[in-house]
């Protein structure tokens, strides 16, 4: 058996300074979100949109973030992805779901995405997501 990575988009991600709750827990709220794809265009919806990153003794972070974007012609989808960041070399690897009730965009209610993200310039994420096939 083999698996497939298919180009879903680009998420580009503006991020506020985190809140450091304790030495295991930090929230990274997310003040702008992009998607830029072929299959799909959409920007954050609303400010409801953080990253509730648990931190272990080892260094390795585990993520649990939870976002809504709107599409460039009006749909809304839900997204939520947890994964890995690795703090020595500033990698998350991360595994989106998404939902939405809208028809056009129903197919991604079945895609298992990966992605791969990294910090270009400080308060910046991006991500490269891949929808598994």
């Amino acid at each position: 058996m083999s698996l497939e990575l298919v180009p879903l988009c680009t998420a580009t991600i503006a991020l506020a300074k985190p809140i450091v709750v304790s030495p295991t827990l930090t929230i990274g709220e997310l003040t702008s979100v992009e998607y830029e794809g072929d299959r799909i265009r959409a920007s954050m919806k609303g400010q409801a949109a953080a990253d509730w990153i648990r931190i272990g003794a080892d260094g390795v972070g585990t993520l649990d973030v939870k976002l809504a974007v709107e599409t460039d012609d009006g749909a809304t989808i839900y997204a939520e992805y947890s994964g890995r960041m690795h703090f020595d070399t500033m990698t998350i690897y991360a595994a989106p779901l998404f939902h939405t009730g809208d028809e056009r965009y129903a197919w991604l209610n079945r895609v298992q995405a990966v992605a791969k993200g990294t910090f270009p310039e400080r308060g910046k994420l991006v991500y490269e997501i891949y929808e598994l096939v």
